[in-house]
């Protein structure tokens, strides 16, 4: 061994070590040291001298210790702790790393009494962490460091094994001992990004990034909390690779559609599925609108938005089949892996955030204000100049600023045996158009116990949500109060109908105050907003247990079970005098109530061992789930009867009641077994096979019954198998895996039906259809992994690939059939697209920077419908069906073969014979040609990219996100009905300068009116009201402080932030935002109808730690 002679008397040595260490290099650069030992059954002081060889570390201990055990130590290039770990393993020996010195001491159970501890913590770069926890090991004793990194620690009782523990997050935790010390300077190391970082995969199971055959992308939960959104799904816009999101134009907490690697079933739901610490949620989304003619009963909401933000710990999102299969059906359109926060080691802890944010319109239709109406059309804006308007009209007046104000609380403590956690958060918000309200309540507690040390454990955790909401308008031609307010005649003033109702003293109630005469009955919309009232309260609770028992250090088995109940209570109230098309002469009432009890239960036994010298790792789950479903929804509707605004059961029209539906009920169950196996060669190779087999409720009645999944990957380490570190490579990971994923039918429809109405049983005129299969998806991807520069710079890439067979069409039955419609199985989809990332973390000296760019494209094809000749097997009819049409007033969507998802078709004008728009020679006009269907685009973009910045200096951080969608149109029938109603910028210039029909025709201003009579309506021609949905935007900003902690007696930690969202759009064509949506169905995209226009956001943040 080098320098024996320090092994002298106890006193000398420590004497020596005061001295060495106050000479050598940082903690930080010794903590990094990598050895490579293989001993077994060797002296424990032959592993001391390997390491002494392989290090500059110095080993000081007292020359009494028995340095001739017998120890084994295996590890290939890991941190000398792991290789101190394995030496000290079932000794009375522990170790302490301090600067370039390894102390080894002897445990002893002599107590010294109480002892007081300080001292520093700083990172690897020298710089001051503050808020850190330092507790007293295996005890609630502990403290946080403040200013400067500086600590005090009183210990009640101090031994020679008495040991803290210092957490951070974002760094590595550690654990000194105490020893004779009163000042222990402490160095944390940041938590590694490089090839042993463990990222959680399906089914909650932990595994190694290096090991992972197909694409994971992780975030922490800070992600989705520095700058808010009611609904947290929408902050994942820009960061993922591979995500496509669309918030519901229905505002604070509405539903978001997710969309990961295209859209793959013509019929079926093709959202993604969440799952929260390893459960999969139920949906629980509200019905959404398919066209400009509905609103949706049960308002917009689902349940992904009920969570607290603040309750998430970290996210993986897995949008490949592969790393989704072992969820099953549910799981087909990909998983968003969420898990919360559990309770930490140490004293109390609190953290509070507040967010409050002020929004305003982002994007918004042009509107003019120089020509008013005339007595031939007073509801139109088509007559002469204004010369002194009476009050320039503004339709964004009629919005409010809206508010938004979250409030959370967290409390935190525990011990090394049980830790606590608990969370209460409120969200307040009041939309930009006027009346419409969003609240919302969490709670949730969480219990982790250690029932048997070593042995037995125990997660317990329970959540409750109450959340209320009012007029979360969508879209559309009913209940819509911005109809009004675009389309209201220039030079009149619509501030004396916020005054929207008259008190009738012959009826005895208030009427609507409205004098003007619109297509459709369209109303004052401040009435719309306040005597037509959509409602919805719903409660939810959930409660989940989690017992794990190791069996041995390589063996564990668990189960888990959750149990999550949802009661909501929706009314709609439509009062005397509104539009006759929803009520009565008296008003109209809806009343529903809706109860959702979802059940999960799973069992799962785990076995983690290695084999050969550690050169062969073998991780094995086998496992069974449940989940179980049950649904009701009981209600009533009707006009109201002889008391006018009365909104009772009592006071409802009985012949409505008695032919109106009033119950609605279906149960769904699935169950489930599952196996994964993963060997790893060295380090260096990784196989990954995963089997599922299901029985789904739905397929009863079916030929197949069950639902099998496989999934196979391999990946290989090449950075493990050949030295790359003099070409920068840190790491180098190239993957490839294969996946089958399925969705069964959708319920009740391979069974014979019946239908109960006034007493008498009929039989459902569906076939029954049992010889269905269910829809299969099959996967291909190969990706790579890279880091460079110790870590600084990463890259990832994935290429995929997927075709969707079996997919389920309906079709009307031949009437020899004995039926009206049948179901079958055909057609095939086809997804294939790339998912990049990159980025770059570094740090110099005070100043740290980390950017991240993100990049997907996909390309949808329809490989297949029904094709010609197909018989049906149930009912033994041809079925041909080369193209599906479905419309929404002017817009089709079309689905034929060799086309895309998404494409969609509208009508134009009338052509001559040579191609040019027809203009009738006596009148001038152009006319429609409502026959033929003109291809438009399609609705989903050609890429998206994100570009996030994030900069931090001397408690000063700042951040910035930017996203862009290239690709993709739509259509607005906003902009064709202000055309029409001569309310538009457009149609100023159209009637003074002429509109361009052609390259080369020209048409004179004075038949704008005309022209647009004809071509705005809204519900035909189209064509000149196709949008490119390419934007660019300032997605998310934010600029924050950490106020010094001295200001609060190093008591508390603060930090306050200024936050914006939507703040700045660089570049956008269309007169809406082309990222909101009307519906998170398939179809209904890329419509515009008077849709509630998205918000800019800017307000402030405050976070406290005490």
């Amino acid at each position: 061994m080098k320098k024996k002679t320090i092994r002298q008397s106890k006193r000398l040595i420590i004497s020596l070590f005061v001295t060495f260490f106050c000479l050598t290099a940082s903690a930080a650069q010794a903590q990094t040291a990598l050895v490579t030992i293989d001993l077994q059954q060797v002296k424990m002081v032959q592993v001391m001298d390997e390491i002494e060889n392989q290090t500059k570390y110095l080993f000081i201990y007292d020359k009494n210790m028995d340095t001739g055990r017998l120890v084994n130590v295996h590890v290939n290039k890991r941190p000398v702790a792991e290789a101190l770990d394995q030496m000290v393993k079932g000794t009375d020996v522990v170790y302490e790393i301090q600067g370039s010195n390894i102390i080894l001491t002897v445990r002893s159970q002599q107590t010294d009494g109480p002892k007081v501890v300080s001292g520093k913590v700083t990172d690897n770069k020298g710089d001051a962490v503050i808020g850190a926890a330092i507790l007293v090991k295996g005890t609630t004793v502990g403290t946080s460091s403040g200013v400067d990194g500086v600590y005090t620690l009183r210990i009640p009782e101090v031994n020679a094994n008495t040991m803290i523990t210092v957490n951070y997050l974002g760094y590595e935790p550690i654990e000194l001992l105490v020893g004779t010390r009163e000042r222990i300077d402490i160095v944390l190391q940041e938590q590694s990004l490089g090839v042993d970082a463990v990222v959680v995969t399906a089914l909650g199971i932990k595994k190694q990034e290096k090991a992972l055959t197909y694409n994971v992308q992780e975030v922490s939960g800070s992600i989705v909390n520095t700058v808010k959104d009611a609904n947290f799904v929408n902050s994942l816009s820009g960061k993922i690779a591979g995500l496509q999101i669309n918030a519901s134009a229905s505002g604070a907490g509405g539903s978001t559609r997710v969309v990961m690697r295209g859209v793959k079933s013509i019929n079926g739901d093709n959202n993604a599925l969440y799952v929260v610490d390893g459960i999969p949620l139920p949906s629980l989304r509200s019905k959404q609108t398919e066209g400009i003619y509905e609103t949706p009963d049960g308002g917009d909401y689902e349940g992904i938005a009920n969570i607290n933000p603040e309750d998430i710990e970290s996210m993986s999102v897995l949008t490949g089949a592969t790393a989704a299969a072992l969820y099953g059906s549910q799981g087909a359109n990909g998983v968003i892996l969420i898990t919360t926060k559990k309770g930490q080691e140490g004293r109390v802890r609190v953290n509070y955030a507040n967010n409050t944010t002020f929004s305003s319109p982002l994007v918004m239709p042009e509107f003019q204000n120089t020509y008013g109406t005339s007595s031939d059309a007073p509801s139109m804006s088509w007559g002469e100049k204004l010369v002194s308007p009476p009050h320039r009209y503004d339709p964004e007046d009629f919005f409010q600023t809206g508010f938004d104000e979250t409030n959370s609380i967290g409390i935190t403590a525990g011990t090394e045996r049980n830790q606590t956690y608990f969370s209460a958060a409120s969200v307040n918000t009041r939309g930009i158009i006027p009346n419409n309200v969003y609240n919302r309540y969490n709670f949730s507690l969480r219990n982790s116990a250690v029932l048997l040390p070593e042995k037995l454990t125990l997660d317990l955790g329970a959540t409750y949500m109450k959340q209320y909401s009012r007029n979360a308008l969508v879209q559309g031609i009913y209940h819509n109060p911005l109809i009004g307010v675009y389309l209201f005649p220039r030079g009149d003033d619509i501030r004396k109908y916020q005054l929207y109702e008259r008190y009738n003293a012959g009826l005895g109630y208030s009427e609507q105050f409205w004098g003007l005469e619109f297509i459709n009955g369209v109303e004052n919309p401040y009435w719309v907003t306040n005597r037509e009232l959509f409602e919805n309260n719903m409660q939810r609770y959930t409660f989940n247990a989690t017992l794990k028992w190791n069996v041995t250090d390589w063996l564990t088995l668990s189960g888990r079970v959750r149990t999550d109940n949802t009661r909501m209570n929706y009314t709609r109230k439509i009062y005397a005098s509104s539009n006759t098309l929803f009520a009565s002469e008296y008003g109209n009432y809806l009343n529903h109530t809706m109860s959702h009890n979802n059940l999960y239960a799973d069992a799962l036994l785990s076995i983690d061992k290695s084999f050969f010298d550690r050169a062969l790792s073998l991780q094995f789950n086998l496992g069974a789930s449940l989940t179980d479903d049950k649904h009701s929804l009981v209600g009533y509707e009707g006009h109201l009867a002889g008391i006018p605004n009365k909104f009772t059961y009592n006071n409802i029209v009985s012949s409505d009641l008695n032919t109106l539906p009033g119950q609605e009920n279906y149960h769904d169950q699935s169950q489930a077994v599952y196996a994964t196996l993963q060997l790893g060669w060295k380090g260096m190779l990784y196989l990954d096979v995963t089997a599922r087999n299901e029985w789904a409720s739905q397929l009863a009645f079916t030929d197949e019954l069950n639902i099998f999944y496989p999934s196979v990957g391999l990946s290989a380490v090449i950075s493990s198998m050949a030295d790359l570190s003099k070409t920068g490579i840190s790491f180098l990971k190239i993957r490839t895996s294969y996946a089958e994923v399925g969705n069964p039918p959708q319920r009740y429809i391979t069974g014979r039906n019946y239908s109960i109405k006034g007493g008498v049983v009929t039989t459902e005129t569906i076939a029954p259809a049992t010889h269905l299969r269910p829809e299969r998806t099959k996967s291909f991807e190969v990706g790579m992994n890279a880091k460079f520069l110790d870590n600084k710079i990463w890259a990832d890439f994935t290429y995929y690939n997927t075709a969707t067979y079996n997919q389920l069409f309906c079709y009307d039955a031949p009437p020899s059939t004995g039926y009206k419609k049948a179901y079958l199985n055909a057609g095939k989809v086809n997804n294939w697209g790339i998912e990049a990332v990159a980025g770059y973390k570094n740090t110099w000296k005070n100043f740290s920077w980390s950017t991240s760019f993100t990049f997907s494209m996909n390309r949808n094809t329809i490989r297949e419908l029904v094709p010609e000749g197909t018989i049906d097997p149930v009912t033994g009819a041809e079925v041909n069906l080369p193209e599906m049409n479905m419309d929404f007033g002017g817009y089709r969507v079309k689905l034929k073969k060799g086309g895309s998802i998404g494409d969609f078709y509208v009508t134009g004008l009338k052509t001559d014979d040579k191609g040019n728009i027809y203009v009738d020679p006596n009148s001038n006009t152009v006319t429609t040609d409502p026959d033929t269907w003109i291809y438009a685009g399609n609705t989903d973009a050609r890429a998206r990219l994100g570009w996030n910045n994030q900069f931090s200096w001397k408690g000063i951080s700042l951040g910035a996100l930017f996203d862009a969608r290239i690709g993709g149109r739509g259509v607005s029938v906003t902009q064709a009905l202000m055309d029409r109603f001569g309310v538009s910028e457009a149609s100023v210039d159209a009637r003074e300068n002429g509109i361009q029909l052609s390259e080369h025709q020209m048409l004179p201003g004075s038949g704008a009116q005309e022209f647009f009579n004809n071509t705005g309506d809204g519900m035909g021609m189209l064509a000149r009201y196709v949008y490119d949905m390419d934007n660019v935007r300032l997605r998310e900003l934010s600029l924050g402080y950490d106020l010094p902690s001295k200001w609060f007696r190093n008591k508390m930690q603060a930090t306050v932030s200024l936050v914006g969202r939507n703040l700045w759009m660089l570049y956008n064509k269309a007169p809406f935002d082309p990222e909101q949506t009307a519906s998170t169905s398939t179809y209904y995209q890329g419509i515009d109808f008077f849709m509630q226009p998205s918000v800019r956001t800017i307000g402030f943040s405050v976070r406290l730690q005490f």
